[in-house]
């Protein structure tokens, strides 16, 4: 307190601590302002659009700090998160806050604070727990050239794959402030790279294990190769479950930008918990009574649904017929585009939905509708609602329609194991470095994405799969999106046979999977 001529002044107490939040998959800088007053009864605030969660941060804030040995300012407190024009929620401004109370209050050195990012959430003994996130903050901290990241021992790991931080992993309060006074430093956090991080994983079934469908592993060779879309569809107990579950098993390993991309969405998403990473391709099954907003994604403050979730992995939809239409009506944009739009008053978000969907489906009510050994009952009709449960347009945005039949009693009893799923993901993983290669210089990873000016510039036909193909359309009468789609997966078939030009032969096979019932 300061005099002037009988007049006195009241020194209020600044700090700035520098944090941040995720809106969509961005990180956002929230600068912590903490002003202590030196006159009034002692209070608490926190503004600057504060969700519930944080506006309960004053009582862990509070026991957290007396409970490492300190003491909170006996005046008034006001927090500002700003700008305070965005929504926060959730609980990873404890940390920030406890910070900014204490370099108010000079127990905490103030030039260290420059250049530093906090995030964590506060027990009331002080611990410092995970909070959701710390991937979209770290590049948020290397993109504002920050150099040091202090978030939970939880969460350090999360972080390490993002280059140019000092990542100190916290445990408890005390150490920290024992750390930025300069008594007890912290360790930084060891770099992972994510070579180490690609190991083999283990996966629920192997196409091994699978007796007979020859026909049906092939598509799904394809379709793992191409990124390509595909539908299976046979009577019960024909395997079509077995062998969606047996998918993953011969799909490529991600690469680095993958593997950080798709771990962004589950750290958003809190769905890491003690994988740190995410290293196998992610593989999604909602339940047909899954909501439009839990398979796209939204609610008050949006947040990734099932097809981000999906995000440069699988989406099965097993009993496709049975998903709301209009929840399947939402898939026809993503499925295109690659990524989903949200829009809200507050503003609109997007999130990447790069997936492939696969999924089975039987042929009527019963599921016996062309089985030679059980007859169908279902009357023409009920067969007819059942098939318009799946709109035309939805099917034209799947490449690969195959019928699984019934296995044969002689495929069941053989005792030779049919072949591994290793050796099916060597061919894949061939075909994948082919086209690496074509689009190393493009945006696209896979021939599924291609648009159609990529298809001029990257595919090559020779003069028989041009006649083939002008037959093919001619004759069939197969829409433009077919006509194209068609291309890409003779583009793959070409890329597993090591050919550089699409041959007549791989057209025609392309050609026998997009003759789906109407």
């Amino acid at each position: 307190m300061t005099s002037s001529r009988g007049k006195f002044y009241i020194d209020y107490v600044l700090a700035k601590v520098c944090s941040g939040t995720t809106i969509g998959l961005d990180g956002v800088l929230i600068e912590v302002e903490v002003d202590v007053a030196g006159k009034g009864f002692p209070t608490f605030s926190i503004v600057g659009l504060p969700s519930k969660s944080i506006d309960e941060a004053k009582d862990r804030v509070r026991a957290a700090i007396e409970n490492v040995g300190f003491e909170m300012p006996d005046s008034r407190l006001t927090i500002n998160l700003a700008p305070a024009d965005i929504p926060k929620e959730g609980s990873r401004f404890d940390l920030p806050i406890a910070i900014g109370i204490l370099a108010a209050s000079g127990s905490v050195q103030k030039e260290h604070l420059t250049k530093s990012l906090f995030l964590g959430e506060l027990s009331l003994e002080g611990k410092v727990r995970r909070v959701p996130g710390v991937i979209s903050i770290a590049l948020l901290a290397k993109k504002l050239k920050y150099k040091d990241l202090y978030i939970p021992l939880e969460s350090a790991k999360e972080a390490s794959l993002v280059d140019g931080l000092h990542i100190y992993p916290v445990e408890n309060l005390s150490d920290l402030i024992l750390h930025l006074n300069g008594y007890k430093e912290i360790a930084q956090q060891i770099k992972l790279s994510w070579e180490h991080l690609a190991k083999e994983s283990t996966y629920e079934f192997d196409f091994s294990e699978i007796k007979g469908q020859i026909q049906a592993k092939r598509a799904l060779e394809i379709a793992a190769s191409g990124f390509h879309n595909l539908l299976l569809k046979g009577p019960p107990g024909a395997g079509k479950t077995m062998l969606s579950r047996a998918f993953p098993s011969v799909l490529p390993r991600m690469d680095r930008d993958e593997m950080l991309e798709v771990s962004k969405i589950y750290s958003v998403s809190g769905l890491l918990e003690d994988t740190f990473f995410m290293t196998a391709r992610p593989f999604r099954s909602p339940h047909h009574t899954t909501s439009r907003i839990g398979l796209i994604g939204g609610g008050t403050i949006p947040k990734p649904g099932e097809i981000s979730l999906a995000h440069r992995g699988v989406l099965f939809l097993d009993e496709l017929p049975e998903f709301s239409r209009s929840v399947l009506e939402a898939l026809r944009q993503p499925l295109e585009d690659g990524k989903v739009s949200i829009s809200r008053a507050s503003g609109s978000l997007t999130f990447p939905s790069r997936f492939l969907l696969l999924a089975a489906s039987n042929p009527c009510p019963c599921g016996n509708l062309g089985n030679p050994k059980k007859p169908c009952h279902c009357l023409p009709g009920g067969i007819l609602k059942y098939r318009k449960r799946l709109s035309g347009p939805l099917l034209d945005r799947i490449d690969l329609h195959v019928d699984v039949p019934p296995v044969r009693e002689e495929s069941l009893n053989l005792y030779k194991e049919s072949e591994p799923s290793a050796k099916v993901r060597e061919r894949v993983e061939v075909a994948r470095q082919r086209q690496q290669t074509r689009f190393k210089n493009s945006s696209v990873k896979t021939n599924g994405e291609m648009s159609s000016s990529q298809i001029k510039k990257y595919c090559q036909f020779s003069k028989e799969a041009i006649d083939f193909l002008k037959q093919a359309i001619s004759r069939l009468s197969l829409s433009a999106r077919s006509y194209f789609k068609i291309i890409k997966v003779a583009q793959t078939i070409a890329d597993l046979n090591d050919r550089n030009k699409i041959e007549a032969v791989f057209v025609s096979e392309a050609l026998q999977y997009r003759l789906k019932e109407e």
